[in-house]
């Protein structure tokens, strides 16, 4: 288990009067040979260490056949058409395809499938937009995971091409005209990815002359496009860091812009045209968990002052609602669990029935015939799409497509529980395990966290979490402050000068799971992708006793240097600018890759990552694995092992081969250092 040799430079800045040395820094540079060797010599260290233990190939086999389940990751309703983007059993990557809503499993029409053309499976489907007739849609299509689509569109009634390739389409927004014949839509410059603008295109035209319709000279600003039912107006969403979010509207008759709001600290995502004179959507501004108003944009006054509640602010936090029949959908989630409800023109509100406890989204409804589909997932069950449809009790969601075979999938117990974090403030978490378990000290348990953006934890389906329960573990979700759990004023004591909450929450988890005798610190692992990465990688330096193993996926660790890599300056304002003195404390009071202590007996740590990620830079994996190998102990007992992929990038588009051989290789290192086999 000896790492390859690693040189330590003596690179040094010096910012704000401190000393920051950064002894890896040639490990940023992932384009040269002398780098490229260094990963290849890591990756062989890290194959023999896991290919050697035969439990890898049951964790794999497991891991199959559940990836092999059919599941739905997005759905939209257009008159009575589904359009799905869905992922066929054994498929290596979803499709989009549009089924009958009467009956979605009769029959199917494969609109793109760009992964059946790739030898690798690495060709994706980012995101999709069918016109308002259903009779175009509008798809994005990256390689290796690197997210950067191209823009095609496709006929609806026989799956031919129209020809049109739109390149710098990452993440795109569109909004169709009424009648088809074009779109707005967001694209970046090529080469910069920062600058993001609306343009307006016309189907058949060269996109090089499409015009721009809005564009922000800040960097960082994120545009999204909507368009009234007629027509005659634009909405830009302005999403400015993670905090606010501004609205203009365009009168395309008058070529005249109005503001709604700008400038606000607030969120104000999701909004639509309920007709061709009224905006409805959720804000925060007065309600850190949320209310939903509506504004006439024809009024004279149209801010936030103007605005009518039409639901107020409740112990929910609302999400962005769908414009329906006679009323509109509000889905919902109260401590990490959604819930959606139908809120009637009259003000009454109802609860969708059925759906338990689960995550919702991708909501869609058609305003004419009533109709109204959702993603519903849960750790018991894979995602799929279910149609709400009234009962004998109101509203109830129930599973339109795809069929799961039970057999396959353990039936599970699950709990929500809560625990006091360090400063007294009360934490809620899950707790999952195979049905009639008896958890004690001796079971072995991952516990995950992300803490961050906004983004709440709730009880998603994964693969890796049930097949580690079927073997008998415990798997621990933290809702810690940085998320949404309960609103803006969760999010803001979790970001900034605050993020120390969130490690010091995550901690108190681990530590409340050993005191109330549900596992030991030798038999708990802590994981995290991304900004969870980040996460377990400061945990792992201030807290090395709280646990045995970390699985530490595409993360964030130099955060002295992080916003000059890649689209990082987005995060500028989730985490500080480490150019301005203040923030720059903020960040060097916790940066993981600058408080690894030579000696420490730190856990043993699996990091993974990606040549391709767009989103956050494989460097700083590469140099937190060169300067824990250095400051390792004992590399057998305990080693620090790097997994870097090629022809994949942060997580989205990776085929089910290669998320399967990653997570078999995850819950081999667990089951090896916790001692647990399957």
């Amino acid at each position: 288990m000896t790492p390859p040799h690693t040189r330590r430079e003596a690179v040094v800045d010096t910012l704000h009067g401190t000393d920051v040395p950064d002894p890896y820094r040639w490990l940023e540079r992932g384009d040269e040979p002398e780098v490229q060797q260094w990963v290849a010599e890591q990756n062989r260290l890290t194959r023999s260490a896991l290919d050697v233990i035969p439990d890898r190939g049951v964790w794999h086999e497991r891991l199959v056949a559940l990836m092999a389940l059919p599941v739905v990751e997005h759905v939209v309703l257009r008159g009575n058409r589904l359009f799905l983007l869905e992922r066929e059993p054994h498929a290596q990557q979803s499709r989009l395809a549009v089924r009958s809503l009467a009956d979605p499993s009769a029959s199917v029409l494969v609109l793109a499938d760009p992964s059946a053309g790739a030898a690798d499976g690495a060709s994706a489907v980012d995101w999709y937009a069918p016109s308002v007739d259903g009779e175009f849609v509008a798809y994005g299509v990256s390689e290796g995971g690197s997210e950067n689509s191209t823009l095609s569109v496709v006929r609806t009634a026989d799956g031919s091409s129209l020809g049109e390739a739109i390149p710098n389409c990452r993440a795109a927004s569109v909004a169709w005209e009424p009648d088809g014949s074009g779109f707005f839509y967001t694209r970046y410059p090529e080469g910069d990815e920062y600058h993001r603008t609306v343009h307006h295109h016309v189907l058949g035209r060269d996109w090089r002359d499409d015009p721009v319709i809005w564009t922000d000279s800040a960097p960082a600003t994120w545009p999204n496009v909507h368009v009234s039912p007629g027509g005659g107006l634009v909405l830009i969403e302005a999403l400015i860091g993670w905090q606010q979010i501004d609205l203009h509207v365009l009168d395309r008759a008058a070529g005249t812009w109005r503001t709604l709001v700008q400038g606000v600290e607030a969120n104000n995502e999701g909004w639509q045209f309920v007709d061709d004179e009224r905006l409805i959507g959720t804000t925060t501004i007065g309600a850190p968990r949320g209310r939903v108003v509506t504004v006439d944009v024809t009024a004279t006054d149209i801010g936030p002052a103007s605005w009518q509640t039409l639901v107020p602010e409740r112990d929910v936090v609302l999400a962005p609602v769908t414009v329906g029949r006679g009323g509109f959908f509000l889905p919902s989630t109260h401590v990490a669990v959604d819930r959606l409800e139908f809120v009637a023109d009259d003000g009454s509100i109802e609860l969708v029935a059925g759906t338990g406890a689960s995550a919702i989204a991708s909501v869609s409804a058609d305003r004419d015939s009533g109709a109204a589909v959702c993603i519903v997932s849960g750790f018991g069950h894979p995602p799929a799409a279910w149609s709400v449809d009234p009962s004998a009790n109101g509203l109830a969601a129930v599973p339109l497509h795809p069929t799961v075979d039970r057999s396959v999938v353990v039936d599970l117990d699950i709990a929500q529980v809560e625990y006091t974090s360090l400063d007294g403030t009360t934490i809620p978490m899950f707790l999952v395990h195979r049905a009639g378990l008896t958890v004690g000290p001796d079971t072995p348990t991952i516990l995950s966290g992300y803490g961050g953006f906004a983004i709440t934890e709730t009880p998603v389906w994964s693969p890796l979490t049930a097949v580690w329960c079927a073997s008998g573990g415990l798997f621990a979700l933290a809702g810690l402050r940085g998320g949404l759990e309960h609103g803006a004023a969760w999010h803001d004591a979790g970001r900034r000068g605050s993020k120390q909450n969130v490690f010091d929450d995550f901690a108190a988890a681990g530590d409340w799971l050993v005191a109330t005798g549900r596992t030991t610190h030798d038999r708990l692992a802590i994981c995290g992708r991304s900004n969870g990465g980040l996460l377990v990688g400061a945990t792992l330096t201030q807290r090395p006793d709280l646990c045995r193993a970390v699985w530490c996926g595409v993360p964030l660790l130099d955060m002295i240097r992080f916003p000059d890599f890649l689209i990082a300056r987005l995060w500028t304002d989730e985490y500080g600018d480490p150019g301005i003195a203040e923030q720059f404390a903020w960040l060097w009071a916790y940066s993981p890759y600058h408080h690894v202590v030579e000696g420490v007996p730190y856990p043993a740590v699996l990091f993974t990552t990606a040549e391709g990620d767009t989103r956050v830079d494989p460097l700083h994996a590469r140099k937190m694995a060169a300067t824990m190998q250095w400051a390792a102990v004992d590399q057998d007992d305990r080693p620090v092992l790097l997994l870097q992929e090629g022809r994949a990038g942060h997580g989205s588009g990776k085929p089910v081969g290669k998320r399967a051989d990653e997570q078999a290789d995850v819950l081999t290192f667990y089951g090896w250092q916790l001692g647990h086999r399957p």
